[in-house]
């Protein structure tokens, strides 16, 4: 007879677990609800059956009674009164009496019955363990899942087959004395074996006002995924109107699922959208549609197709497909609803095998772009490889203790306009490093060849042209090191310079397929060639002199300041340049700097500045102040002489207890106009949480505003409903976190 009932009361601990997914639809992480703490279902008064009784043993099922009384005859009974207590390990059972029927085998509880086990608590008016039917069940239960989350049901059951069955379901994040959200479920089933819960006539109810309803549903019950509609969103933008969109995820195996996501835009009409993914032991990927047909505002059809795919093959070899592809330029500018989105130009579309090994690594490739950006002229196009061959080596410490380094390219440049055609480009190269603790030296010597097959050459150009060059650097550094007074910080000062000698050969005979001058910073200071490309290679006699300083804290080794300053000297003058380009005047580059610094754990300053006798070339300023978690206010500025100017401010910053204000300010000081701006506040509960904010920002290249207004319900522990006002927050406000702690 005590075994029975102890039996069945060890089926409880999984199926009371899984709670938690089936009300919620989906897990809520102690870190989502650590500030909505709800108490134990005993109370401050009355002690739970495990700080009374202690833990038992979960090999032993334990059966107390305080009285006993039985009656014996043809229709026998035993009843037990003084309190009645089963355990086993961690799960306990008690009442204040209880009946034991020998002829239905059933043991019925009744007066303050509890459940307790590691993760959950039940508290019911009365309680029967069946014996033969393997039966569990209990009436006006109230119910409290490890801290998450409380409920109650007027019939909680469960099947020997280990179902979970349900009636007049209520369930809340939300403390005691608090429904500031509930849900609520007439009938709800839980099969452990399947994994999966069955729900019928849901309501959502926020503020007493129901917000969701679904006659019937299904989900799953465990970590496992399973198909359903998922949260809705919610949103308003002046180019497209009001928009609803509903996903719907599909989970088709184990590997493969999809979600399909009808979107509603009031101004445009309805666009089906769908994802599907797929993963295998070596590779995976991802295939996106969307298709609006019939935009009521651009009166045509309208699409998107990408796909995305990774392979990992064995000995370090990979494979990568990245292709995109819209139905018009202005796709994203109306469809897309970032500033970011609207801003590209170019759309890749690519396929590459490459290798990495301990000293090879190799890459095929072929790539196209689709240009959605009509500003950029059929000349101005980038080229599409067809293919690309490129394989490079590096073999240190080996003959004769030098350094040895191989690159080399093969590619066939294609477009409609212009010189087209195959370039070859092999650059063997020998360093013979010294290297000692506070010092090194590097002397290497290298020989760049390049050589071309064109075709629609301009009359009188060549064809075939080459050119051959020698390079020659040595590279030289110290480390200096000092244990600051006191702190027992390291502060180190490492100087170094770059000498570099490339003799001129005159390449303006020689076209320019995929060779840019980038932007002179602190790593292209230190690189031999000033253009990104080899269609191009300096003449140069220069030096490039740095020094940079740190200071280390030595118990972690987090950096605390890091200060650059460097600037090329050239010893003789540059003639070689792209088409177009200004050659560089005088005979030194522009200074260049860069700080970086953690001071009091509460401010963070990065800056970079470059600069000249000319004045300030370009400069970039970050002021980060974050003295708690929930306080932030970020300061940035921008700067490129005859190119931008721009300042922005972003904050998230407490009102009150439950209040924030947020919001976004960036501002373009050369157009004397806002780039993007957006303003809101958050409210959070300790079960809830509402964000509300508006933006104004350029959606399109030529300058064109929109505005949208975001509203974004979270029911902590469950869902979230509205517009996806975090991610925009997240991607605006630097060091931002959506998590309602």
């Amino acid at each position: 007879m005590a075994n029975s009932p102890g039996r069945d009361l060890t089926r409880l601990l999984p199926l009371f677990s899984s709670l938690t997914l089936a009300l919620a639809f989906g897990a809520a992480s102690a870190q989502d609800l650590e500030r909505c703490v709800i108490p134990p279902l005993t109370g401050a008064e009355e002690e739970s059956l495990r700080e009374r009784f202690g833990a038992g043993d979960p090999d032993v099922i334990e059966f107390q009674v305080g009285e006993l009384a039985a009656q014996l005859g043809d229709d026998p009974t035993v009843s037990m009164s003084g309190g009645v207590l089963l355990r086993s390990g961690e799960r306990l059972a008690g009442a204040d009496a209880a009946d034991y029927d020998p002829v239905d085998q059933a043991l019925r509880l009744r007066g303050n019955v509890r459940y307790e086990d590691g993760e959950s608590q039940v508290v019911s008016s009365a309680a029967e363990f069946a014996y033969l039917t393997g039966r569990v069940r209990f009436e006006g239960a109230q119910f409290q899942l490890d801290n998450r989350g409380r409920g109650s049901a007027g019939l909680l059951e469960i099947s020997q087959e280990g179902r979970l069955q349900l009636g007049d379901v209520g369930y809340t994040t939300c403390p005691p004395g608090s429904q500031d959200w509930i849900i609520e479920a007439d009938d709800i089933e839980l099969d452990s074996d399947t994994g999966v819960g069955t729900a019928r006539d849901v309501k959502l109810r926020f503020k007493g006002v129901p917000i969701l309803w679904a006659p019937y549903m299904s989900f799953p019950i465990t970590d496992a995924r399973k198909s359903g509609i998922l949260a809705p969103e919610i949103g308003s933008t002046g180019r497209s109107g009001n928009e609803l969109s509903v996903p719907y995820y599909w989970n088709i195996a184990e590997n493969y699922d999809a979600t399909i996501t009808p979107r509603l835009l009031t101004d445009r009409g309805l666009q089906i959208g769908a994802e599907f993914r797929y993963l295998f032991s070596h590779s995976e990927g991802t295939a996106v549609a969307e298709y609006l047909p019939d935009d009521n505002k651009y009166n045509d059809n309208r699409y998107l197709a990408a796909f995305d795919h990774r392979t990992l093959f064995r000995g370090g070899w990979r494979n990568l497909v990245d292709i995109t592809q819209v139905s018009d330029p202005q796709y994203f500018e109306d469809l897309g609803g970032s500033i970011s989105l609207a801003s590209l130009t170019h759309l890749n579309r690519s396929a590459l095998f490459d290798y990495y090994g301990e000293n090879w690594s190799m890459l095929a490739r072929v790539q196209d772009y689709q240009t959605i950006d009509q500003a950029i002229l059929p000349v101005d196009e980038p080229y599409r490889r067809l293919p690309q061959l490129k394989v490079s080596g590096y073999w240190p410490s080996a003959l004769l203790g030098l350094d040895y380094q191989l690159d080399s390219e093969l590619v066939n440049f294609d477009r409609d306009v212009g010189d087209t055609g195959w370039r070859f480009n092999v650059a063997p190269g020998v360093v013979l490093p010294f290297e000692r603790p506070g010092w090194f030296i590097k002397p290497g010597v290298r020989l760049d060849y390049t050589a071309y097959s064109l075709e629609n050459r301009e009359p009188g150009l060549e064809t075939e042209p080459s050119r051959t060059l020698p390079i020659s650097t040595l590279d030289m550094g110290l480390n200096f090191e000092r244990v600051m007074n006191e702190t027992g910080r390291v502060q180190t000062i490492e100087p170094r310079i770059l000498y570099v000698h490339v003799p001129f050969r005159a390449q303006d005979d020689l076209p320019v397929f995929d060779t840019i001058l980038p932007t002179l910073n602190i790593v292209q200071l230190y690189r031999e060639n000033r253009f990104l490309g080899v269609d191009r290679i300096m003449d140069a006699d220069q030096l490039s002199v740095g020094v940079t300083s740190r200071i280390l804290e030595t118990s972690s080794g987090q950096e605390l300041m890091s200060a650059t300053i460097g600037q090329a000297l050239y010893l003789s003058g540059q003639t070689v340049t792209l088409p177009g380009e200004t050659l560089p005047l005088g005979d030194t580059s522009d200074y260049i700097a860069e700080l970086s610094f953690l001071l009091y754990d509460n401010w963070n300053f990065d800056v970079g500045h470059q600069w000249s006798d000319a004045g300030a070339t370009q400069s970039q300023v970050r002021l980060q102040y974050r003295p708690a978690r929930n306080r932030l206010l970020n300061f940035g500025y921008r700067f490129r002489r005859g190119s931008l100017e721009q300042g922005e401010v972003s904050w998230s910053w407490p009102l009150s207890q439950s209040w924030n204000f947020v919001g976004r300010y960036q501002y373009s000081i050369r157009d004397s106009r806002a780039l993007e701006q957006f303003y809101g506040f958050e409210y959070q509960s300790c079960c809830w949480g509402l964000r509300l904010v508006g933006r104004r920002f350029i959606s399109t290249r030529d300058g064109t505003e929109d505005t949208s207004i975001g509203l974004q319900l979270v029911l902590r522990g469950m869902m979230d409903i509205g517009t996806a006002v975090d991610r925009l927050l997240e991607n605006g406000i630097l060091g931002y976190s959506a998590d309602l702690n």
